[in-house]
């Protein structure tokens, strides 16, 4: 089973969606399953996962009413308030959507560093397990510290990295994303997805080439049962095509043996989100 274990639907609004810049006119615009099939199909694809966009159950609700109407769409990543008091009782309601396969909350847009170790957030994180529901960590490279933290006090909970933390990839930085991924990859029950790369990268001018060292250094650090391929689309065309997103990770990691290629796009997906 090949899945694109990271990619995005939505009824364009520019007001819940100003995140989409007027550098990014190329999406400023509506993006559903019937846009994605063709291209899936193309590329080989058996399915994807979809993850939230905006913070809100109505998202949810909306990508899990898709997911009901295209077999293609394997899992939905939603968004549910993990802060909340009465978040027990929304875990359980949603539980009953067999396609809904975790959360994700935008971390990566949080003023506060240490959001994920936040008494609520983390009260809410605990429950997660119960369900069998998975957690999307999105965060940037300044957040990883308190990521660590944050994996560390949930040994029992699966979490993924979502885009390799976000690296400078357009300045061709590593520094410290470095040795706090490897520390990640410690964690037996943290992934990592090898996506959003390109638009991390310089969008008008990167060369395969620039992708390498990071895209290595996640391989070794999370080992090849633990990274998954994700197009981030649609995302990913401000700075490429579909299919320059999958030769980049294609070409990457050439060197890998079938069964880490099997892995890699879609078996480890399947596995990390308990897919059909």
């Amino acid at each position: 089973m090949k899945i694109d274990a990271h990619q995005h639907f939505w009824y364009f609004d520019p007001v819940r969606d100003a995140w989409i810049t007027d550098d990014m006119s190329v999406i400023q615009r509506d993006f559903l399953p019937v846009d994605l099939s063709p291209i899936l199909t193309k590329n080989g694809f058996d399915g994807c996962v979809a993850v939230q966009a905006d913070q809100s159950e109505e998202e949810t609700l909306f990508l899990l009413e898709l997911a009901d109407q295209f077999d293609f769409v394997k899992g939905v990543v939603g968004w549910i308030d993990l802060r909340s008091r009465n978040v027990q009782t929304r875990l359980g309601q949603f539980a009953r959507f067999k396609k809904l396969k975790g959360f994700r909350h935008i971390v990566q847009a949080e003023a506060d560093d240490q959001f994920l170790l936040g008494e609520d957030f983390c009260r809410g994180i605990a429950l997660l397990g119960n369900y069998r529901f998975t957690y999307d960590i999105l965060i940037k490279p300044h957040q990883l510290n308190a990521t660590i933290g944050f994996v560390e006090k949930f040994p029992n909970q699966v979490f993924v990295i979502d885009h390799l933390a976000k690296p400078f990839i357009k300045d061709k930085i590593m520094g410290d994303w470095k040795q706090q991924m490897q520390r990640l990859g410690q964690f037996e029950n943290v992934s990592c997805k090898i996506s959003g790369m390109v638009t991390e990268a310089d969008w008008k001018n990167w060369n395969m080439i620039d992708f390498r060292p990071y895209i290595d250094h996640v391989v070794d650090s999370f080992g090849t049962d633990r990274v998954m391929f994700g197009s981030d689309w649609p995302v990913c065309t401000v700075a490429g095509k579909y299919e320059d997103v999958c030769e980049v990770v294609e070409k990457n990691t050439a060197h890998l043996s079938h069964a880490e290629k099997k892995s890699l796009w879609g078996l480890n997906a399947k596995n990390f989100y308990d897919l059909y």
